[in-house]
């Protein structure tokens, strides 16, 4: 039974000094401090249940995501949880089409990462009154009502609400009936697509190895435990210097050997053309990806990169800065990416990722993720395990990032067997952080940045 009436939100501005270490840094983010605006929805229910979701910054301009929080808040505010989820579209609609608003969006910037820190809030609590992490909300929701969840306006000339619901028909066969297209066996009996990921987890890659800040033994020596560690993906960042790269790429490739699977960023760093005349000079290192070769923005210019390095055996991944479910659908009809990558808090929260993960089954463009960051892994796994019980049952050519930061802040981290994320038990969206962790790294009063603003003499 869903209920209880949203009695208080507030919003915390939490920030983690990686940029200290080097964590993150890549050729357009070289000092990054991985941080949060982190929210919080308290009910009037008994038991006391709250709701947590978060968005993902880096540093500075939390604060801005703050105030944006603050200005939405009053769409949310005495609100019934049954009320909400009952009319989902008509709430997330209600968010994203608030009339003065949207005028900083609209669905883009500030204002739409808001609106996912909100949403998260509202699943995670959606999902922890029901007794279930967020994954098994969604693949036991009955399709109908999932897909009242989705706002269609802007979609519908390439995926409508009917096409939608015969993907997820499909889906439901998978779950119950038969093995995915591996046809993993257990005791001779084939499995339920939700059972393979109970049993062996979603398939991981890490990106915690090859910052571009890291210096050549740091990434040695990084390689060298994920490998003893079991991992067999991994992925670079490039984009700042070619002849660096080259090296980079050449010690990282020698270090993992030829079969391992090798991915390259480059985070936006690259002209069209200079994009395609870099990649070819890395061509030899095999990449299976060249993720964010341009402007975010560029779908067109990624097409043309995508045309010219096809050819190479280079695909092009994109989607960690794509502000929303209309962008991706341009890409699709471009055929401008191999590789479809979701971000779990760039997106409108929940509601639209699922948008954009059904158009990606019906132009069949596997979805690989984008994690990493405060919490992203710890909420894109229920994204991604939806994806493969409920909707691709299709593990080629697929994983999900990984990195190996700030897990140790949330009071259910991600659980990682055999470089595989393994389904979270816990209730809700894996978002609750600690109240330890929040009070030292709340910006700029927790005791971290207290002692680091006062040695930088601020």
């Amino acid at each position: 039974m869903v209920g209880g009436r949203i009695s208080r939100l507030s919003v915390r501005d939490v920030r983690f000094p990686t940029s200290l270490g080097g964590h993150g840094s890549d050729a357009m983010h070289m000092d990054p401090d991985y941080s949060a605006a982190y929210v919080v929805l308290e009910t009037d229910a008994e038991d006391g249940l709250r709701g947590h979701g978060i968005t993902f910054t880096l540093g500075r301009g939390t604060e801005v995501v703050v105030c944006a929080v603050n200005a939405l808040a009053h769409h949310v505010l005495n609100k019934d949880l049954a009320d909400i989820v009952g009319d989902f579209r008509g709430f997330y609609r209600q968010l994203t089409s608030d009339g003065q608003l949207r005028w900083i969006g609209p669905e883009k910037g500030v204002v739409h990462l808001a609106t996912a820190a909100i949403l998260n809030a509202v699943w995670d609590l959606w999902a922890k009154q029901e007794g279930k992490p967020l994954w098994k909300l969604l693949v036991d929701m009955d399709p109908r009502t999932l897909l009242s969840c989705i706002d269609f306006r802007y979609i519908t000339d390439v995926l409508t609400e009917e096409e939608a619901y015969e993907i997820l028909q499909e889906g439901q066969v998978g779950k119950k009936e038969r093995g995915p297209w591996e046809e993993q066996t257990v005791d001779k009996h084939r499995v339920s697509t939700e059972e393979q990921m109970l049993m062996h987890g979603y398939p991981a890659y890490t990106t915690s190895c090859a910052w571009l800040g890291y210096s050549d033994d740091t990434l040695k020596k990084l390689c060298t435990e994920a490998l003893k560690g079991g991992w067999t993906r991994f992925k670079v960042k490039v984009g700042a210097d070619l002849q660096d790269d080259i090296r980079r790429c050449r010690l990282i490739r020698n270090m993992i050997g030829p079969e391992k699977t090798l991915m390259m960023d480059a985070n936006q760093r690259w002209d069209v053309p200079e994009a395609v005349e870099w990649m070819a000079k890395l061509a030899e290192f095999r990449p299976l990806w060249i993720e964010e070769p341009t402007s975010p923005d560029d779908i067109l210019g990624h097409a043309t990169i995508s045309k010219a390095l096809i050819p190479l055996g280079i695909g092009v991944a994109t989607g960690e800065q794509c502000h929303n479910r209309v962008m991706f659908k341009q890409l699709l009809q471009a055929k401008a990416l191999q590789f479809l990558q979701i971000d779990s808090c760039r997106l409108g929260s929940v509601n639209e990722n699922l948008s954009v993960l059904l158009m990606a089954k019906k132009f069949e463009i596997p979805v690989c993720p984008h994690a990493g960051g405060v919490g992203l892994c710890e909420l894109v796994q229920h994204l991604i395990l939806f994806d493969f019980i409920s909707v691709s049952a299709s593990l080629t050519n697929r994983m999900c990032e990984y990195v190996d930061h700030l897990h140790e802040h949330f009071k259910y981290p991600v659980t990682i067997k055999n470089a595989s994320y393994m389904p979270p038990k816990e209730a809700g969206y894996s978002t609750e952080m600690k109240e330890e962790s929040i009070k030292k790294h709340q910006y700029p009063d927790g005791e971290v940045w207290k002692k680091l603003l006062t040695a930088q003499g601020n």
